[in-house]
């Protein structure tokens, strides 16, 4: 029977790259859903003849509205529509490949109907790991890892039955454009260079966010949650060819690796066919080609968002939700040209400290730490620096006063004693 696929965030860089797996696999699309891209969004539904179309913008809704007239693709905008997207009758998986907390409603929404989830969406598990493994368990669903670490890790456990054998998972990282450069030297890096990632195709704030090292901090929160592994037993590798898309080391010492070229097509696929492997569009690795395999550790003191990452892990509760939110919120303060790229850290370690934690959270604790760390980490940005010196203007402003007080005792002459020197003044 053939599967119908309900693809959340179809006109993104993980979306275009479904689409063009599912056409190559003969699959049905149900729901094809977009932010705002109205025009591509339009494009695909008269290519894919989904029942159902969503637009996050109100207004781009609108519009695709207008333009689907013609068609017999319904329209709906916003939370409800991508809900309703999610919970389509006869969809067999639903692809969340949307950014942020966006994926979170949706995907609870398909496990709670007892669909597969192939999962491109990491803030979904980062932020509500326990209560998405918990309605998976209790519904039927199921969760198939699109990211390329984490299907590779779930390749490489899938003849796994007793998850005491395994010593540890090993998630590897390209290290992104900035692999090898200093703290010092990351001060002065650009938005254009933070986007030049080395091995990948991706959008803009997954690409800076691998740039800071915080993706493979959300990975690691991640594979916490899907494969019930304590942080212990999770560690990262820099491995720069990105050939190797993770490891599992089992207690024999024996470790296992699943190997391929760079292309997000193959994670796509097999969480859309698993457990079947069939021929598809995703490139050939040829080994007699490839380029040495190296590895090296991560650089904590120069890229510091892999240890947050960490250590909100260790803090558990709302905290890791607070730092999805805190990142989000910083990553696009940087994108927009507004902090450094050493901001984003520093934006995302003060939000840690403003926002309190909920252990044992409910969704709306989840939801509201979310929200709570965005407003923190924005109000950050607004707030004014206070100056450990005077700026320079003022400093020269006193300095040309001191001169002329100066002049002025020499030759005897006293200020008026209606003059004041109030507090905004020099």
């Amino acid at each position: 029977m053939k599967k119908t696929v309900s693809l959340l965030g179809s006109t993104g860089s993980i979306g275009r790259q479904s689409l063009e797996v599912i056409e190559a696999l003969g699959l049905q699309v149900s729901a094809l859903t977009a932010n705002r891209s109205v025009e591509l969004l339009e494009a695909q539904c008269r290519k894919f003849s989904p029942r159902l179309a969503v637009c996050m913008d109100a207004g781009a809704a609108k519009t695709l509205a207008i333009k689907l007239a013609d068609t017999g693709v319904k329209v709906a905008s916003g939370m409800e529509g991508l809900v309703e997207a999610a919970a389509l009758e006869d969809t067999d998986i639903v692809l969340t490949a949307v950014m942020g907390m966006v994926g979170l409603r949706p995907t609870l929404a398909a496990l709670e109907r007892g669909r597969r989830v192939a999962l491109a969406n990491k803030e979904t598990l980062v932020c509500a790991g326990e209560l998405v493994m918990d309605a998976a368990r209790r519904f039927g669903g199921e969760i198939i890892p699109v990211d390329s670490e984490h299907s590779a890790l779930f390749q490489c456990l899938e003849g796994n039955r007793d998850r005491g054998e395994v010593k540890r998972l090993i998630l590897t990282a390209s290290g992104g454009p900035f692999f090898g450069r200093s703290r010092k030297e990351l001060e002065t890096v650009k938005l254009q260079d933070a986007l030049k990632h080395p091995n990948w195709a991706m959008g803009a704030k997954i690409t800076v966010d691998s740039a800071t090292m915080m993706n493979k901090g959300l990975e690691v929160i991640e594979a916490m949650r899907l494969y019930a592994m304590p942080l212990e037993k999770i560690s990262v590798v820099i491995h720069r060819e990105s050939i190797i898309h993770s490891l599992v080391e089992y207690c024999d010492n024996a470790i296992l690796a699943q190997l391929g070229a760079p292309d997000m097509r193959l994670p796509i696929q097999y969480a859309l066919t698993y457990p079947q492997r069939l021929p598809g569009p995703s490139k050939e690795l040829d080994l007699l080609s490839c380029p040495s395999l190296t590895f090296a550790p991560p650089d904590l003191e120069a890229f510091p968002c892999l240890s947050l990452a960490m250590e909100a892990a260790r803090v558990g509760g709302t905290q890791t939700a607070i730092l999805n939110g805190a990142n989000e919120e910083a990553v696009s303060l940087f994108l927009s040209g507004k902090i450094p790229f050493l901001g984003v850290f520093s934006q995302v370690l003060k939000s840690l400290k403003q926002v309190s934690v909920v252990q044992s959270p409910s969704l709306e604790d989840i939801l509201e730490a979310d929200q709570a760390a965005r407003r923190a980490a924005r109000e950050l940005y607004k707030a004014p620096a206070i100056p450990r010196h005077r700026p320079k203007n003022r400093l020269k402003s006193a300095q040309k006063l001191d001169k002329i007080r100066k002049n002025q005792s020499k030759n005897g002459i006293n200020r008026p004693k209606s003059a004041k020197i109030g507090p905004n003044q020099p």
